[in-house]
């Protein structure tokens, strides 16, 4: 190529690239993991020009008073305080992760139903500040905002949108894709390969449990559908003035930006306004703190293992906590623990306690041998982007699938945070570290997720820049929305069919019978003559 050539072509390349002007973007968060990745995308947008504005209750405020955005923040005061909101999220998190196991289904149901409820009566509040508010509504209007990214765990940033006649974007991840995204986003999940939220099966189903995990999508419509959305159905027709649904409202979402990827998730069918940025909160790995560098290196030969069970667990019971102190002292390597809890006595001199740990840094340290985790996406994801082998101890929601999908691609063993003992803690991380396939397909998946023609937060940013450059993107959404859902499954085609197919059988019968005495008739006549 000529030097003349060689100076044109980047100009080129400019001239004919899709033209990208800032704009103006609402976001709608969810908190604690969630809100990580929503402030990837925000602070990206932010440094790409955008003018980013979010929508907080004054008790997420307080809980991000330490960090400094680079984004505006409009805070609406709410009457309850941040510790209102730990408070009722902890009795949710220790009852489904220790008393669950040991009751029946309908207390398990009724008990999650409560517990559900207030949280999401808290959440109805804050909307409440929001929708019912002209002045902040007019003052939003006046920004002429561009389009608005909401996190769908927290229910209100469609309603805001469609308020405010915005497009807008889900930035979001429930599970393996089959609650909001399957009942109200409308991708396909055939029960017979696709497994259903919570279920904790993979895509290699037997009959019995193609059984159960189709019973199981039947519960989910029912639960969701008839109980959990029943009062936000109702709630949302008052709001817009009309008879509408909340997963209706969902459905009008112009792109889901799910949070895994092909290295994570089962091969499966998606939708074209469906895009994968699993991942994209996670960096190349920084110096550590000079202190932890320090304990890090004197592991020597045997390396670290790096334990976390995320942010909303703040401790173990005293007795769960001993128990894992006790297996980590009789590991060969040095031990990072976040934990907040009382320090167990059994803690080991191989092991050392933080309030908070660097993660990602440390997965991506060279002498990281193994990482013990909830199963979080979030660490998950830092564990797959460092090829970092792992141990999984899930508690709730979406842990136990997280780990089943690691475990069924060879990366994690699982173990049971009810019955599992030291020995069975200190047996797991010795598989992981001394089996080299579980390192062998760290690194192959860890290779699957860097092999991408563009990096997860470029993608996600480019779709929000395409919604806001066309005004929407109604060319990728499916026909499926419009439809009941008995024109969806064909349901009355099939019927059509059926009554077609018995009509002409009744016919049929009806004219070989005819025919039948007929000549049975004739038959007779000719007989007595």
């Amino acid at each position: 190529m000529s030097v003349k050539w060689s100076l044109l072509l980047p100009l080129l390349l400019v001239s004919f690239s899709p033209l990208v002007s800032t704009g103006s973007v609402l976001v709608w968060p969810a908190d604690h993991s969630h809100w990580i990745n929503l402030k990837s995308i925000m602070d990206e947008l932010t440094a790409r020009g955008h003018q980013v504005t979010v929508l907080l209750p004054s008790f997420f405020q307080a809980a991000n008073t330490h960090e400094t955005f680079p984004f505006h923040l409009e805070v609406i005061s709410v009457p309850f305080s941040k510790a209102d909101m730990d408070s009722s999220l902890q009795d949710f998190i220790y009852f489904w992760s220790y008393e669950m196991h040991e009751m029946s289904s309908w207390k398990i149901f009724t008990k999650l139903y409560d517990l559900m409820s207030e949280l999401l009566e808290r959440n109805k509040i804050i909307c409440d500040l929001i929708v019912l508010n002209e002045k902040l509504l007019k003052k939003l209007e006046s920004a002429h905002f561009d389009i608005l990214i909401s996190d769908p765990l927290a229910p209100c940033g469609e309603l805001v949108a469609v308020k405010l006649h915005l497009p807008f974007i889900y930035s979001f991840r429930f599970s393996s894709g089959n609650t909001m995204e399957r009942l109200c986003g409308g991708i396909p999940s055939p029960p017979s390969y696709v497994p259903a939220s919570m279920g904790g099966l993979t895509d290699q189903m037997a009959f019995l449990q193609r059984m159960g995990n189709m019973l199981f999508y039947l519960s989910q419509d029912v639960i969701f559908h008839q109980v959990i959305w029943k009062d936000w159905n109702k709630y949302y027709s008052e709001v817009l003035g009309r008879p509408t649904t909340l997963c209706e409202t969902m459905g009008k979402a112009e792109m889901w930006l799910i949070r895994t990827y092909w290295d994570f998730e089962f091969p499966r069918p998606f939708l074209p306004n469906f895009e994968f940025v699993g991942g994209l909160h996670c960096k190349p790995a920084k110096p550590l703190p000079e202190e932890m560098e320090k304990f890090v290196q004197s592991s020597g030969e045997h390396g670290i293992v790096v334990f976390s069970l995320g942010s909303m667990i703040k401790n173990l019971t005293d007795e769960k906590s001993a128990m894992v102190a006790l297996a980590l002292s009789q590991l060969p390597q040095k031990v990072i623990w976040r934990y907040k809890g009382k320090r167990p006595e059994t803690l080991g001199a191989n092991t050392r306690v933080y309030d908070w740990i660097p993660q990602n840094d440390l997965l991506g340290h060279p002498k990281t041998k193994a990482f013990i985790t909830h199963g979080g996406t979030n660490g998950v994801y830092e564990a797959i982007y460092h090829g970092i082998p792992m141990i999984g101890i899930p508690m709730f929601a979406d842990q136990p699938d997280n780990i089943g999908h690691m475990k069924a691609k060879g990366m994690a063993v699982e173990l049971n945070i009810h019955t599992m003992t030291a020995k069975d803690l200190v047996d797991a991380v010795n598989t992981v570290i001394h089996n080299a396939t579980y390192k062998e397909n760290a690194v192959r998946i860890s290779q699957i997720h860097h092999d991408q023609p563009v990096k997860p937060l470029d993608r996600a940013v480019f779709w929000i820049e395409f919604v806001m450059r066309h005004k929407g993107a109604k060319h990728l959404r499916v026909a499926a929305h419009d439809l009941t859902w008995y024109q969806y499954h064909s349901l009355d085609v099939i019927a059509f069919l059926i009554v077609c197919v018995a009509l002409f059988v009744f016919i049929v019968v009806k004219c070989c019978t005819f025919c039948c005495r007929k000549c049975g008739s004739i038959r007779k006549k000719s007989k007595k003559e």
